[in-house]
């Protein structure tokens, strides 16, 4: 958003700090054991979060969701490059604007993240065609193979995109640490393309390590990959143990353990795409979704994976989903949001998701051991039942990682147990489907832990002394033991603990409640700060690393980054009215958030505590003034279809044969995304009673028929059968219409002019490479009147937008002529309101904008009233489809317009091409803006 990146660039300049990119620019080596990754010889625990800049078109967002991943304790992002989202057709790729991935990666550098890069040339991702261009369905050869034609083309796209991501490289001094050749190859594989995809690669410059993600729990090609032809060099595992049915959040884990393999004993265990959300099959919404995959699945299922099997690469598939604008989207699985119940949600708002994902994370990057685990033969056992452990160590430092958890992994019970471990008898408890990673033998900073049965959120040296930050779910006992050579001094600041002091250890006992603090002295090592919190307190904190050492910060809405110089800590911070307390170096006297000075005062826990500030109240504007005009001049019979294309075609590409002639595959003439024209033109005979059609446009998808001006109605498109999930054998009626001539509408003997206007949704993805499946035509796949010659002509969109790319539009009347474009001209349009009648009418309305400076007001579009089958609505901002609404389409009725399309200060245009399958008393209403929330961004 212009807003936040002014902020950004103002802070920027007022301190005169230099951007430099985590990584610098310093080449580094990266190396890999059966443990970890490494990075000139410094392990590392790679935590990363899917994101897709193709479902974010505005790159001044990109900046805010990487820096909310980074501050979630996150030190990677997993992109995926969407081959479709860059090349309309063969030949031609487009790197410009929207789609400028070398900005993308010098953002996530700058945000201070480490990149996986995966260019499939497939990577399914719910998008059409699986990220394949639809131009590649009538490319010979079957797609996701070594054969000539497919060969061709994905070379064509990999000597593009793989130079972009070779000169990003950590050993180049940027932020890719890994290559992912393809995504999920595990059915119809065919070796010799996967040795091609890495061999290119290799000859453009790629030189980090390449994996690859297998799916489903490992698979047939887990083994092979180890020596033979397209082995990569680490292979990882897809895993999505809760499934997809958000309707029915509380089902626990039905698709298995969700525990990921160790492939090879050379390589570190890769959770390659780990569950972090849902896509939402049944239509319960996305929040259901986010309940599905919420704090309990990943407090369970995240922590299992790091210590039982050992895992120190993940990567959590979605961080932030984002939105299926235009005709992204695959047509089978989703609809235009792509929330996926993300700790990110679709607007960019933080969930208790994000929360649970920061609390893990800092613990990953601050606990080093991690990183070098082996099995503990005979972990702690609790004794009661109810509960079991597994532990890991180290070998090189003795620390130890005990996992407690459930013995029924889908019990909701709270259970309690004590266990004799390191010497001393200590109570653990676990309340429902949660799990604990406790940690003993540490070395804790300049602290030596004995043990804890609080969890380990993070730790750093602050102002010549040791803060450490612990947690446990709300009312469970908590027990940390640390060892001193002599009785330190301890002293409770806040909360209820007590202390005791034997054989060189002290003990600390207290209920998690709260935030305790415990400040340790003496004993022959440098003072400790204990913070001792609840999951909620531990969730409040944020820790960002300045020049000066670490900072920890509790209170605000996120912080982004920090700062220090002389006195002072600068935070670059999103607040609303609230507390913030600033732990940070000792020289530090002054708070400042932004560049606005917060009156600090120290605490007795040597922190500064101050207020922040509210944000501005924003106030949106009505959506009024409605004009309206009906288009669909191509249902007329006089309507000039001269410089149509012929559809005349007699052969083709495609696997599925066609029932009628001519081919009328829109693929075939060039028309890949969206509303597709037919018109058919025949000298009738007078006996012809039906019109017999037949079109496929993937579910959800329709077609309305017109015959001499006058509609005779609509039919559902087909779409892929479910034997195998593709199309086998061919079905020979995909989306039969049969429509009834009425009396007297046909001339016979004369010309006689069928239309019919057909909403192909999207491409089928190619999971299981099978041309069957991907290759499934669009459009009319047969049509006949009586057997009578039928010469046909059609219509798709009007070229490529130079600015919005192939995806935004397709060939509804309207749109070839710019009627969603905010420059034209509706003056003469006739105020809206009144029934609609079947076909396309097109609504358009302007607003303006002025959301405050310095503030993140993320606007919606909402659709009241109950949702109607009886039309669709596709929705324009500012010219950009941003999605799609109806009761045939989906659950959604709130519509995410993110800043950069939307002018956040001047006028914008909303414009609503509404479909009608059969006449309605009224169209869509009422329709309102509304704000996802309201920060201030200093």
């Amino acid at each position: 958003m212009r807003r936040l990146l002014s902020v950004l660039l103002a802070m920027l300049l007022t301190w005169a700090v230099p951007v430099v990119p985590a990584h610098a620019r310093t080449a580094h080596e990266v190396t890999y054991d059966r443990y970890s990754l490494m990075v000139d010889g410094r392990r590392i625990v790679l935590q990363s979060a899917e994101f897709h800049y193709f479902r974010l078109p505005s790159p001044e967002l990109w900046r805010d969701v990487l820096e909310k991943v980074k501050a979630a304790g996150f030190n990677a992002v997993s992109l995926y490059f969407s081959w479709a989202y860059h090349s309309p057709k063969q030949g031609v790729y487009d790197f410009a604007g929207v789609r400028d991935v070398d900005r993308l990666l010098r953002t996530a550098s700058q945000a201070g993240l480490y990149v996986i890069a995966r260019p499939g040339p497939y990577i399914n991702a719910e998008s059409s065609g699986g990220g394949l261009p639809a131009w590649v369905k009538t490319v010979p050869g079957r797609a996701r193979s070594s054969e000539a034609g497919y060969q061709a083309a994905y070379r064509e796209w990999l000597h593009r995109i793989n130079p972009i991501i070779a000169r990003h490289q950590v050993t180049d001094g940027g932020p890719v640490i890994l290559y992912n050749a393809e995504n999920e190859y595990q059915v119809n594989t065919d070796a010799a393309y996967m040795q091609d995809i890495q061999d290119q690669a290799r000859a453009d410059g790629i030189d980090v390590p390449i994996t690859t993600n297998d799916c489903c729990d490992g698979g047939s090609w887990s083994s092979t990959w180890a020596t033979g032809p397209g082995a990569v060099q680490i292979p990882g595992i897809d895993d999505y143990p809760q499934s997809f049915e958000c309707a029915t959040p509380d089902v626990w884990g039905p698709w298995g353990e969700g525990l990921t393999e160790r492939l090879r004993d050379d390589i570190p265990v890769f959770a390659a795409e780990y569950q972090a959300g849902a896509i939402d099959l049944g239509n319960a919404g996305y929040e259901k979704c986010r309940e599905l995959t919420g704090p309990a699945f990943m407090k369970f299922f995240y922590k299992n994976n790091l210590v039982t099997t050992g895992a120190t690469m993940f990567s959590y598939y979605m961080g932030y989903g984002g939105t299926n604008w235009g005709w992204l989207a695959q047509p089978n699985d989703v609809y235009t949001s792509y929330d996926y119940g993300a700790a990110i949600t679709e607007a960019r708002r933080l969930t208790p998701k994000y929360a649970e994902f920061k609390r893990q994370g800092y613990f990953l990057q601050a606990v080093a051991p991690l990183a070098k685990t082996d099995p503990v033969a005979t972990p702690p056992a609790p004794d009661n039942p109810a509960l079991t452990t597994v532990a890991r160590a180290n070998p090189d430092t003795g620390t130890q990682f005990v996992l407690v958890r459930h013995t029924d992994r889908a019990a909701t019970t709270t259970d309690s147990a004590t266990v004799d471990w390191a010497g001393h008898r200590v109570p653990v408890q676990v309340k429902g489907r949660d799990a604990h990673v406790l940690v003993a033998g540490y070395d804790l900073g300049g602290q030596r832990l004995v043990l804890s049965t609080s969890e380990i959120m993070t730790h750093a040296a602050i102002g010549g002394r040791d803060v450490a930050l612990l947690y446990g779910t709300s009312g469970s006992p908590g027990a940390t033991v640390l060892r001193y050579a002599s009785q330190p001094s301890v002293t409770v600041l806040d909360g209820s603990v007590t202390s005791a002091y034997a054989n060189g250890d002290l003990r600390l006992d207290y209920t998690h409640d709260g935030l305790a603090r415990v400040l340790v002295t003496g004993g022959g090592r440098r003072p400790l700060l204990l913070l001792l919190g609840t999951d909620e307190e531990a969730g409040t904190f944020w820790r960002a690393d300045t020049d000066s050492g670490p900072v920890l910060v509790r209170g605000t809405e996120l912080v982004r980054s920090a700062s220090v110089r002389g006195d002072t800590v600068r935070l670059a911070a999103d607040t609303v009215a609230g507390e913030v307390e600033v732990f940070a170096p000792g020289q530090v006297r002054r708070v400042q958030i932004g560049t606005h000075d917060v009156a600090a005062a120290r605490t007795k826990s040597g922190s500064l505590l101050g207020a922040t500030r509210a944000p501005g109240a924003v106030r949106l504007p009505e959506l009024t003034s409605w004009r309206a005009r009906a288009e669909s001049p191509e249902a007329q019979p006089g309507f000039d279809d001269s410089r149509w294309t012929a559809a005349d075609r007699t052969t083709t590409t495609s696997p599925h044969p066609p029932k009628t002639l001519p081919v009328l595959y829109a693929d075939d003439y060039g028309y890949h995304y969206g509303n597709v024209w037919y018109r058919g033109h025949f000298t009738a005979t007078g006996a012809e009673t039906t019109i017999d059609l037949n079109a496929i446009t993937g579910r959800r998808g329709n077609y309305l028929v017109w015959l001499n001006g006058r509609y005779l109605g609509s039919a559902a498109g087909g779409v892929q059968a479910d034997s195998g999930d593709q199309w086998t054998p061919p079905n020979p009626d995909p989306g039969p219409g049969h429509f009834a001539i009425p009396s007297g509408l046909l001339k016979p003997g004369a010309g006689n002019v069928i239309a019919v206007l057909v909403a192909n949704m999207g491409h089928n993805d190619d999971w299981i490479a099978d041309d069957l499946r991907f290759k499934q035509p669009r459009g009319l796949v047969a049509a006949s009147v009586g057997g009578t010659p039928i010469t046909w002509k059609i219509q798709g969109a009007a070229g490529t937008d130079p600015v919005r790319g192939p995806l935004n539009n397709g060939g509804l009347y309207g749109e070839r002529t710019g009627w969603h474009l905010p420059a034209y001209a509706d003056k003469s349009w006739k105020n809206a309101g009144g029934p609609l009648a079947p076909g396309v009418t097109w609504h358009r309305t302007a607003f303006r904008l002025d959301l405050p400076d310095g503030q993140d007001v993320p606007v919606g579009l909402r659709f009241g009233g109950e949702q109607s089958p009886a039309y669709r609505v596709m929705i324009f901002l500012n010219g950009w489809n941003v999605g799609q609404y109806g009761g045939d389409i989906g659950p959604q009725k709130d519509f995410y317009l993110p800043a950069g399309l939307l002018k956040e200060q001047g006028t914008n245009t909303i414009a609503l091409a509404v479909t009608a399958e059969q006449a309605a008393p009224a169209g869509p209403g009422p329709i309102s803006l509304f704000a996802y929330g309201n920060v201030r961004v200093d």
